[in-house]
């Protein structure tokens, strides 16, 4: 496969740059190799969600995850998925890193290309798709005086997912002729399975509220709770019937959130104990985390936690919004910025930031069917995501299996 004139360019000039080959501790597991590169640090978690998908309907599959030279991932990484630094682009340090991973398939999520890496892959039979595809250009931004070689890269690829139709429409000329397939596909978002629940416990949940409006704030620290109990009060004023349920990040923060209920003067119930809220109970406090899905389907409006307090990084909005809550939450959300941006564009969250506005965005959700038209909107964000995660495992499943026909 010749490369062409604006490739073997670069590729000269890559190969007078010094080695920079980040330390390989991992060896490489038996089976299938996923790998996934995100150029984008942030995406990481979204990223690794989505290899772990694709390595569920393989057979023995391993998810290698990569971030550029100096990079690592801002968000944890869910269990089962190994990360490495990329190699720099001079060949040498390519060879020694594909050497060693033997990769099947490669997810490439841009802009920045590489493309020695990239060609080296594709000359090893390495299928290939590129995510989110825009607008596209070199890592180094030192080498953009080099003949161009975006295009001859993007012919790389096997798959080509765009962001939008305008970018499908730009892409399609100069892959022309070639057989790279282009996809109009939308933005990659981090996926929320549903998260299981008590159908029996739900129903008398939903039974001994009935009537109520309810509202949840989960994964609450300490710190958080007087906000949220100011705020409680001052919806209790024009909605006294209103049911606070309350479940802490962590079961060490209970026994303290426990005692703050009894000093602030509210009538509470535990869940621990097996007790249903009556009439009379303002809170019902849930000691752990186990029990979400119950109570994200019993709640209208979820305040997400751990978001309002500096510091924690936010929690998973997509868990709610999946189970048809609305949310509200705090500032500090920077582990799932994106998540929140795309729902709060879309109308699923808001950002409350002292107790006045907590309050009146309780009174405001207390209507029935303002509560349901914000769920109904988060709910949205999600099964699009959903839409382009199922399109974009559907062709890696199609490349794998040609891989293995023609193997």
């Amino acid at each position: 496969m010749a490369r062409s004139l604006s490739l073997a360019a670069y590729m000269a000039f890559a190969r007078r740059q010094p080695t920079s080959l980040p330390k390989i501790t991992m060896p490489r597991a038996d089976g299938e190799l996923i790998w996934i590169h995100c150029a984008d640090p942030d995406r990481s978690r979204t990223l690794a969600q989505l290899g772990l998908r694709l390595a569920a309907q393989r057979l023995n599959a391993t998810v290698l995850l990569t971030t550029s030279p100096g990079q690592r991932p801002k968000q944890e990484l869910p269990e089962g998925v190994v990360w490495q630094e990329c190699p720099s682009e001079n060949p040498s340090d390519v060879r020694v890193f594909l050497n060693h991973w033997r990769p099947d398939l490669m997810v490439w999520l841009g802009p920045w290309l590489r493309p020695v890496l990239i060609d080296d892959a594709k000359r090893r039979g390495v299928a290939s798709i590129l995510v989110e595809a825009d607008t596209l250009g070199l890592a180094n931004r030192r080498w953009r005086w080099l003949p161009e070689p975006t295009q001859a890269t993007l012919r790389l690829f096997s798959s080509v997912f765009a962001m939008h139709r305008m970018a499908a429409d730009r892409f399609q000329k100069p892959l022309k002729d070639t057989p790279t397939i282009v996809h109009n596909s939308g933005p990659l978002s981090e996926e929320s399975q549903p998260l299981p629940y008590n159908e029996t416990d739900l129903n008398e949940l939903r039974t001994a509220c009935a009537g109520r409006p309810v509202w949840l704030a989960a994964r609450m620290q300490l710190q958080e709770l007087p906000l949220v109990l100011n705020a409680y009060r001052k919806v209790l004023r024009l909605s006294h019937r209103m049911l606070l349920i309350v479940v802490p990040d962590t079961p060490e923060c209970a026994p303290t959130m426990r005692q703050a209920l009894i000093d602030a003067g509210l009538r509470f119930c535990e869940w621990e104990d097996g007790a249903f809220p009556n009439d009379n109970t303002h809170v019902l406090l849930a000691e752990t985390t186990d029990e979400l899905g119950l109570w994200f389907r019993a709640a209208p409006v979820t305040l997400m936690g751990s978001s309002l307090a500096s510091g924690f990084g936010g929690r998973d909005p997509l868990e709610p919004a999946a189970l048809g809550s609305a949310i509200l939450h705090g500032p500090s959300v920077r582990r799932h910025l994106d998540a929140y941006n795309r729902l709060s564009k879309a109308g699923g969250a808001q950002l409350v930031k002292d107790a006045n506005g907590l309050a009146e965005h309780l009174t405001r959700l207390t209507a029935p069917d303002k509560a349901a038209a914000m769920a109904h909107a988060g709910w949205q964000v999600v099964s699009a995501g959903a839409e382009v995660s199922d399109q974009i495992v559907a062709e890696a499943q199609r490349l794998l299996d040609e891989k293995e026909v023609y193997a």
